[in-house]
């Protein structure tokens, strides 16, 4: 079934671009497929966007070469004021390996076409930048999503050249590495910046130093156990990528989450939202020296953790989000501890924020620093917070409903400045827009049907699923396999998009002001490097 502006944007491609479009098809309301005949997307991506305002959400490529003799690319477009998303299917000649680039009119392609090689050994040609990105310079010759890659393969000692950097030139122009280890727990990544004195000239980033193989373990496991495997795609985002996962083998089974369920969902979904928020509220504020607020901030945050122990058993909502459903159900008292922690929180959240607000010299750090313009923003594809705070309005919960959210309404921030201190702000406003969900969505009485028995999955069957994470979009594709397993799982966590955006907001800051510009986006490197 597809929606009145769906169909007549399949009349205008068809009109537009004849035999090209081989067929169409609905399997389901919000998700439609074109088949290309062949490989070039260029003129049905150039209609789209230019004819209909349509957004490029994510690209990927799929090994079909023992099923139908072909790779194929997927683009997932969305068009604004519709749910519905349109996915573009395009082969890939198995003889040729190559499809056409969009990354030098679409900057958000860059790095997902350089996956699609490094992955698949399909060439993007015409790429203004063919380096590789997801496996490094001294990788062999290996494509390890490709079907006749198997999983066990013991990879030979790495040998050559690692990545060479732009280097700087100038007078008085020098190179600082910082990474790829950091102090702390977080991963690696390498950031080479070009400095003249104190500002930045540029900066040239190195990720993808932890890949662990998370696409094609999903080919390897039982669907149920494959939840788990999800959760672990982001640590601080478990909860978001287990939902999402959850409901991409919903939506191809067609299964019926509970209302309850849903409910539930939702509630987890916005405490995990509030959680990394105020994490990063804090973490902001002691970036540039005012350690009080990050103190009160901490507080917040380790109250969030033990309400999320204390409704789910782990203080990362791990465990709890499972196809057909949640695992378990919560009764009375939970309830009320709920209800109980989130009204102090709120009154304790107020008195953080008006800190903060008092601070002149923190709106000083944090105003202008770290300048994202909004033009730039679209360009590179940014999404969530990042996005939100340079003038993009997209979110997942509005714009492609799903859980609970339909029942509720909220607000969505959106600013143009594009600076540190806004995209603090989008934050400060989220965490109030989340507490009115969650207070909305306390289920009443103890209703006991939170899911649904699950059964054999269906193979063969594609499903697309997004969840606004807390950083921003989230996707998952799948296509189911037998005997319960998956053939493919694609993985979009945020990050991907956004680490670019780091490179231009840094420009023509000081050094010094690095760490909080890094922090007030806080992408996840294991989210990257999935």
């Amino acid at each position: 079934m597809m929606t009145q502006s769906i169909s007549a944007m399949f009349e205008a491609l068809r009109q537009k671009l004849g035999p090209q479009v081989q067929s169409v098809r609905a399997d389901r309301e919000d998700e439609v497929y074109v088949l290309l005949r062949d490989a070039d997307i260029r003129p049905i991506t150039e209609h789209l966007r230019g004819e209909f305002g349509a957004r490029l959400v994510t690209v990927f490529a799929e090994d079909r070469c023992s099923a139908e003799g072909v790779f194929f690319n997927y683009y997932v477009f969305e068009q604004k004021g519709s749910a519905q998303y349109l996915i573009v299917q395009a082969p890939v000649r198995s003889d040729t390996l190559e499809f056409p680039s969009l990354s030098a009119e679409l900057p958000s392609a860059n790095w997902q076409e350089r996956e699609i090689q490094d992955w698949f050994g399909l060439k993007a040609v015409g790429h203004p930048n063919p380096r590789r990105v997801a496996l490094h310079d001294n990788w062999p010759d290996v494509y390890p999503l490709r079907k006749d890659f198997p999983l066990e393969t013991v990879l030979p000692p790495f040998e050559g050249e690692r990545h060479i950097y732009r280097p700087a030139f100038g007078e008085g122009v020098l190179q600082v590495p910082v990474g790829p280890v950091h102090a702390g727990i977080i991963e690696p990544g390498h950031f080479n910046f070009a400095v003249a004195g104190e500002p930045i000239l540029y900066l040239q980033l190195r990720m993808f130093y932890t890949h662990k193989g998370t696409e094609k373990l999903f080919e390897k496991i039982p669907i149920h156990k494959a939840v788990f495997l999800a959760e672990s795609i982001s640590g601080d985002s478990s909860f978001s990528h287990g939902t999402a996962f959850c409901q991409a083998i919903e939506r191809a089974a067609s299964i019926e989450v509970p209302l309850r369920g849903l409910a539930m969902r939702t509630i987890l979904l916005e405490l995990e939202r509030i959680c990394n928020h105020v994490a990063d509220i804090g973490a902001i504020a002691t970036d540039v020296g005012f350690v009080i607020a990050n103190a009160h901030a901490s507080r917040l945050k380790e109250t969030l953790v033990t309400l999320n122990e204390q409704m789910t058993g782990s203080r990362q909502l791990r465990g709890m989000v499972c196809v057909g459903g949640v695992r378990r159900g919560w009764d009375q008292a939970q309830l009320n501890t709920l209800r109980d922690t989130l009204d102090s929180f709120a009154r304790e959240f107020r008195d953080l924020i008006s800190l903060i607000d008092s601070s002149e010299s923190t709106r000083d750090r944090l105003e202008q620093t770290g300048v994202l313009r909004p033009e730039k923003a679209r360009a590179l594809g940014i999404v969530g917070v990042g996005g939100r705070a340079s003038g993009v309005d997209l979110d997942v919960r509005r714009d492609h409903p799903y859980a609970a959210y339909p029942r509720y309404s909220f607000r969505v921030p959106v600013y143009q400045a594009g600076d540190v201190w806004h995209r603090m702000q989008v934050r400060i406003d989220e965490v109030n827009e989340s507490i009115g969900i969650v207070r909305n969505a306390m289920p009443d009485g103890l209703q006991r049907e939170f899911r649904v028995p699950v059964p054999s999955i269906p193979s063969d069957r594609c499903a697309l699923s997004a969840v606004e994470g807390w950083r921003g979009e989230i996707i998952h594709w799948i296509r189911t396999g037998p005997d319960n397993h998956l053939q493919r799982c694609k993985i979009k966590d945020p990050s991907l998009n956004n680490w670019p955006a780091l490179v231009e907001a840094v420009q023509g800051n000081i050094i010094a002001d690095f760490p909080v510009i890094n922090k007030s986006f806080n992408l996840s490197y294991s989210g990257t490097d999935r």
